[in-house]
């Protein structure tokens, strides 16, 4: 067993958890990057990324990730290859242990263990992932410009992923298991209002269909009568929610309705002075890479303001 100490430990490498390792490392706080169970974060299981500033081109999710953490362990990170089993909040120093049996100890730390799209679980879902199917309008709404798309779900998430790709189809269809929605009311009304929407009823995936090529359709089955149907597509989008990545938190930070981790409007900042929550793990709304990057800027900032302000009163404690 060994004991890792840093003045900046950040659990998760995604966009968050490097960018606030960059800021970090060339603010001399010499971070630590415990990169988890999937190193680089959701990215890399993305294929195509159009959207991230600085590249003219299509660029890939996992080479943007390698980028980040070249740029990172450049300018001074160390990166460790564990899985965090717990945490100690009662610090600082705010103490880890990994599945390794290493122990981490941090003066700060900076949570950025994102979340994970949910998935239906069908035939063809992971097969046809980056081939049609897809988990993020956002991200990806724009290779279906002028194509049919579908999008799978009935809350918020799914009225506001329909709305938004009519910006690039004429033909979006909501596909929804039971009668009615449970988006909010005013999504509700601009959905039904738009011209360039469908949705079908009590209808729930069976599988996806497709083959090399990519997707054709979404197998149908009608949860009431029990007949199948086939929905020709060329794109499909799950927007059934997503699970932050909260479990080793739990009892120890607050979280929201959603299990989010709550901070302070505006900042990283969590409840306990010294550990701050960046990027998917506390941002339910935008989710994107740039706005977790971002996030992780602001925690590294916060972060080496925390620092230097102990420092400073332990110099005039004297």
């Amino acid at each position: 067993m060994t004991t890792h100490t840093t003045r900046m430990l950040i659990i998760g490498s995604g966009p968050a958890g490097l960018s606030a390792a960059i800021y970090g490392a060339r603010a001399g706080l010499q971070p630590i990057v415990v990169q988890g169970l999937q190193p680089g974060g959701q990215l890399t299981i993305t294929t195509d990324v159009e959207n991230y500033p600085g590249f003219r081109d299509v660029i890939q999710g996992p080479w943007l990730m390698q980028e980040m953490q070249a740029q990172a362990e450049h300018v001074g990170t160390r990166m460790i290859w564990d899985t965090i089993t717990s945490v100690d909040l009662s610090g600082p120093p705010f103490r880890a242990v990994g599945d390794s049996g290493d122990v981490y100890e941090g003066e700060t730390l900076v949570i950025a263990t994102g979340a994970a799209a949910k998935w239906l679980g069908v035939p063809g879902e992971q097969e046809l992932s980056g081939k049609g199917v897809s988990a993020c309008a956002t991200c990806d709404g724009f290779f279906y410009r002028g194509k049919k798309v579908v999008v799978i779900g009935g809350g918020n998430t799914a009225v506001e992923e329909a709305l938004y790709l009519t910006n690039h189809s004429q033909d979006v269809t909501l596909i929804h298991r039971r009668d009615s929605l449970r988006a909010e009311k005013i999504l509700q009304d601009r959905l039904h209002a738009h011209p360039n929407i469908k949705v079908l009823w009590n209808k729930a995936v069976d599988h996806f269909v497709g083959g090399d090529t990519g997707l054709t359709g979404v197998a149908l089955k009608d949860t009431v009568t029990g007949e199948m149907s086939v929905e020709p597509t060329d794109g499909a989008f799950v927007a059934i929610g997503h699970a932050p990545s909260t479990e080793l938190f739990k009892d120890k930070l607050e979280v929201d309705a959603g299990g989010y981790l709550i901070v302070q409007p505006g900042t990283p900042k969590t409840a306990i002075p010294g550990v701050f929550a960046c990027g998917d793990v506390m941002d339910h709304t935008y989710r994107q890479a740039v706005t977790a990057a971002g996030t992780g800027c602001m925690a590294a900032l916060d972060a080496e303001r925390f620092v230097a302000e102990r420092e400073f009163q332990a110099l005039k404690a004297g």
